[in-house]
């Protein structure tokens, strides 16, 4: 039975391990403010500004609103 407790704990650790987590992996090294990051992705924010301000990305199917980083 203990062999099962450990399994369970394991399995419980991995799956938190996998969970999605905000990634910045792709992101060029900028001046803090010039780039708008979405829930999806950033664009270079026109114009740039303080850091946390709202801003939004144009795409083909509209505008995304996000936040200046």
């Amino acid at each position: 039975m203990a062999h099962l407790g450990r399994l369970v704990v394991l399995a419980a650790a991995l799956s938190l391990a996998l969970l999605p987590i905000r990634a910045f992996a792709q992101v060029p090294a900028h001046v803090p403010g010039t780039i708008c990051f979405t829930p999806q992705f950033w664009c270079w924010a026109q114009p740039p500004g303080p850091p946390s301000y709202p801003c939004g990305c144009p795409t083909p199917y509209g505008y995304v609103t996000g936040f200046l980083g």
